[in-house]
């Protein structure tokens, strides 16, 4: 054999040994990819089960807001619709004592508590 011949059946081998490394390396990521891809394919069933529960929970508090006569508010009449509800709602101070209690017995003390939004005071200056 010639040295010229020599010469290009090394190249060619040396060429190889490169197609076969970038092969290898290809194929990992290949492997990767699918594994993410599998993950991911997972990933997003979750969130389709999650958003049809969402919906449900959404049409069962609409269907509840609808049998019970009310609109859900919205925007910055809903706060003051909590707050109004939440007046209604506070217990009542009984007149006379309940049914079964001695005459001698105190009745409970209601305590009002009135909630106040913070202020929106800044931090104080440290230094």
């Amino acid at each position: 054999m010639s040295d010229i011949a020599l010469i290009m059946n090394a190249l060619l081998g040396v060429l190889l040994v490169g197609a076969l490394l970038v092969g290898w390396r290809l194929e990992q990521r290949l492997k990767a990819l699918r594994a993410s891809h599998q993950s991911f394919t997972e990933a997003l069933g979750d969130l389709d089960r999650a958003a049809a529960r969402a919906e449900q929970g959404l049409a069962d508090l609409r269907a509840a807001t609808d049998a019970g006569g009310q609109r859900a508010p919205s925007g910055a009449s809903r706060s003051r619709h909590a707050r109004r509800r939440r007046r209604t709602k506070l217990p009542r101070r009984l007149a006379t004592p309940p049914s079964g209690s001695s005459p001698n017995a105190s009745a409970p003390r209601e305590r009002r508590v009135e909630l106040r939004p913070r202020s929106r005071r800044p931090p104080p200056a440290t230094t």
